[in-house]
């Protein structure tokens, strides 16, 4: 099944639960405006070449539309209409004032020099300028984008458009930034980890843990967890996956993720080397994947054995591994709650950058605490009085609040 369609499906689910009826359903699964432009760089040997960029826009009813960009070769057009519908129902999750967008360009940012890194984006920004801006759709760094991406597109779109910090998120601290940004997915994830485990009578200490994924959400979800107490069991990277019964050493590990060091040359007493699909169906108590999307079909969600999932990856689990994880009573806490984090500390920044203030680590930590748990408490008063999946719970709260918004808004 594609990833929009997977998207879809969980929409309509929703909408029949909640009766909203035919026509605000079909005003919630389609995007308002796709952008799909080529980005011709010259490279550092002379060539020419041509990427394709997107930049979806799936709905702005309840404010300027937020999203990530992605520089993947795996990047087309149906990932990033799904992702940008997700981004609708997550900032509404989170009741933060956003619609959702998402874009990418189909690259291997490993293949291009830093130079030629910067062409690109440029390019890019110069070919959707007038689809974004402060007001009206503002970038964020995702898979293979990171502060300094997000730097070159500010300076490009402030060129032409006048200053504008607001337009993008996750921007480095030197360039009106915020503080926390770049840990935000990661201890959010753990945040809402906290709160089940809580439900349960447990602590992160009481919990052993899995995390696919050793990127910028796995890299903090990790050490989060391991400062909380858990015991990390297994970890991978797109080198290949570790485990060790006895917890691995998650502070020297870091330092791989800094250095850019493949985990696949990690050797330590106990550590033994894995697949991927062996980390995801290794025995654990929390299992988090971080990394790409549909990781979980329903072959591999027939032999996970993990206690509870918590989505650190934008769409991880395709439709039918969630029917296979409902029968055998596993908890999935979705994505558009438990990677919500990210888009939070965005929202933060914005917020800095549109009023010229700036709040510390401790004031953008405590209030996304505060969004998290709250917005994990709204969702799980609804598993228990609907009766309902976690993930249905989400949907049903993003799209009553996206649905309201629309009907008073005017059609």
């Amino acid at each position: 099944m594609k990833a929009f369609e997977a998207t879809n499906r969980y929409i309509r689910q929703a909408s029949q639960i909640m009766g909203l009826g035919s026509r605000v359903e079909s005003l919630l699964l389609s995007p308002e405006a796709e952008h799909n432009v080529t980005v011709p760089v010259e490279l550092d040997n002379g060539e020419l070449a041509v990427f394709t960029g997107y930049r979806i826009q799936h709905n702005s009813a309840r404010g300027p539309m937020k999203g990530g960009l992605r520089y993947h070769p795996t990047v087309d057009a149906d990932d990033v209409r799904a992702l940008a519908s997700l981004m609708t129902w997550k900032t509404a999750v989170v009741n933060i004032p956003y619609g959702g967008a998402k874009g990418g360009i189909s690259c291997d940012p490993k293949n291009l020099s830093q130079g030629e890194l910067e062409r690109v984006t440029r390019k890019f920004i110069q070919r959707i300028s007038e689809a974004i801006g402060p007001q009206r759709d503002i970038p964020a760094p995702d898979v293979n984008t990171n502060a300094q991406v997000m730097a070159w597109i500010m300076d490009e779109y402030s060129r032409l458009h006048g200053f504008a910090p607001g337009v993008v998120t996750g921007k480095p601290l030197e360039l009106h930034g915020s503080e926390g940004r770049e840990a935000a997915t990661g201890r959010g994830v753990i945040y809402i980890t906290e709160e089940y485990l809580k439900d349960t009578g447990r602590t992160l200490a009481d919990v052993s843990v899995a995390v696919q994924g050793f990127g910028n959400v796995g890299s903090f979800a990790a050490r989060f967890a391991h400062e909380g107490g858990a015991r990390i069991v297994a970890l991978s990277d797109a080198s290949g996956a570790i485990r060790c019964a006895k917890g691995l050493d998650i502070p020297t590990l870091l330092n791989y993720g800094r250095t850019r060091t493949p985990l696949s040359t990690y050797q330590a007493e106990g550590v033994e080397h894995i697949s991927q699909e062996e980390l995801l169906t290794t025995e654990v108590d929390v299992l988090i994947p971080a990394a790409l999307g549909g990781v979980f079909t329903a072959e591999v969600a027939e032999e996970v054995r993990a206690g509870v999932i918590v989505e650190g990856a934008n769409a991880p689990t395709e439709p039918e591994a969630d029917e296979v994880f409902a029968r055998r009573g596993i908890p999935v806490i979705p994505d558009i709650l438990a990677n919500a984090g990210g888009v939070t500390v965005s929202y933060f920044e914005w917020a800095q950058n549109i009023q010229c203030l700036r709040w510390t680590e401790d004031e953008v930590n405590s209030r996304l605490k505060h969004i998290m748990t709250s917005s994990y408490a709204t969702i799980r008063n609804l598993v228990k009085s609907r009766n309902v999946s976690w993930r249905t719970a989400a949907f049903i709260v993003g799209l009553g609040r996206v649905a309201k918004a629309t009907v008073l808004r005017g059609i």
